[in-house]
């Protein structure tokens, strides 16, 4: 008789850790995970540092069986979600689990009892914690490692939360580009489409492009959320973020960028759309390998590894272009074009072998086909589950 699986709620900041730590577990030996940084994660999930507690509720479980950790799920209440597209739904996340149905089915249930209990009428995920963050289950492309702020998880996952009954709600693309094989490893290798969009629109509308201003970061930001929330409104699953959650983004933003890949169009003085690429921090991260300790001493060690083979003998061959948005009234005056244009030729004098347009919804046609006319092809897709309770 197979033993007990028992949930508990990880409400203390040392249930917390556990539930992190858990993570280790499925993807031991695997070659392509990353990792995350313990301390990152702590601050992320804590309701007295996370901006997103401020409109959701949030509940963490970790299951056992005879003592041992055998998975973790999160059930969340998004009510700034449900306000802003008018739904009664809950969401789940970080689900991670050792590959055994009975596991996953009792997480999953735990996860759609407790939406469930508080008045919801279906729940979608994966989303740790929203849109705004990680989201989407990897159901293709398992034979490589994520970007930046991308999801990975077992190909197993996918069979468990279809066999509990999740269907499909929308697929989310990941599109690479080979940016030697696009450039012609020159400058002026550019697609010819692309170059002549660029020409046309930069004589044409009179807009200008400019790099981000890192020495007046703070400022930067307060100009672009507007379009930032703005631009997005219309897309399937967005929420406008709060001027919090924004501030706390950009923060988190500002450690890593390169100003070389952070892009502002311009018309009269006002922002009309912006592009954020990102250099793949996975790649270094994934080499240092942070424990899954907290202790100093293991946390000093991987930030030292991380920051050889970011600064110091650099691995970083990859770069995510991560986020878009160019304002409604602006979207047909070639402004997307510069930026792919400008990322991409920044991209190929840094040397960065690849790029990754990530991620954009399968319903976004106009997108997509850019993105395809462009050179761009999809390499890795991204799931969001729905199931009625």
């Amino acid at each position: 008789m197979a033993a007990r699986i028992d949930i508990q709620e990880c409400a203390t900041p040392a249930d917390r850790l556990k539930f992190i730590q858990f993570w280790w577990v499925p993807y031991r030996g695997n070659p392509y995970w990353v990792p995350p940084l313990v301390k990152e994660r702590e601050e992320f999930l804590d309701p007295e540092h996370s901006v997103f507690h401020h409109h959701a509720d949030v509940a963490l479980f970790i299951a056992r069986r005879d003592g041992e950790a055998v998975g973790t799920i999160a059930a969340i209440i998004n009510h700034r979600h449900n306000e802003f597209h008018e739904e009664n739904i809950g969401f789940f996340g970080f689900f991670e689990c050792i590959q055994d149905y009975t596991v996953a089915e009792a997480l999953l249930t735990t996860a759609c009892d407790w939406c469930k209990a508080r008045g919801v009428t279906a729940i979608r995920g994966p989303a740790n914690l929203s849109s705004n963050e990680e989201y989407g289950l990897l159901v293709d492309g398992f034979d490589d490692a994520p970007r930046v702020l991308m999801v990975y998880n077992p190909p197993y996952y996918k069979d468990y939360i279809e066999k509990f009954g999740f269907e499909k709600a929308m697929d989310l693309y990941a599109y690479q580009w080979d940016v030697k094989a696009i450039t012609g490893g020159q400058v002026d290798g550019m697609p010819p489409k692309l170059i002549r969009v660029v020409e046309k629109t930069r004589k044409r509308y009179g807009y200008s492009i400019r790099k981000v201003d890192v020495k007046h970061f703070n400022e930067e930001v307060a100009r672009l959320k507007h379009v930032y929330n703005s631009a997005w409104e219309r897309n399937w699953g967005f929420v406008p973020m709060t001027d919090a959650e924004f501030d706390h983004l950009a923060t988190g933003f500002e450690q890593f960028v390169d100003p070389d890949y952070i892009y502002v169009a311009e018309k009269d003085d006002q922002v009309i759309g912006f592009s954020i690429a990102l250099p793949d921090m996975n790649q270094p991260l994934r080499l240092a390998y942070p424990s899954p300790s907290p202790d100093p001493l293991s946390v000093n060690w991987a930030t030292a590894k991380l920051l050889w083979h970011w600064k110091i003998r650099p691995k970083i061959t990859w770069v995510r272009l991560a986020v878009m948005g160019v304002l409604e009234e602006w979207r047909a005056h070639g402004i997307a074009a510069q930026f792919y244009y400008e990322t991409a030729k920044a991209a190929m004098l840094k040397g960065i072998k690849y790029g990754e347009l990530s991620w954009i919804l399968e319903n976004n046609l106009m997108m997509n086909r850019d993105i395809q006319s462009m050179g761009g092809e999809v390499y890795k897709t991204y799931r969001i589950y729905q199931k009625s309770l």
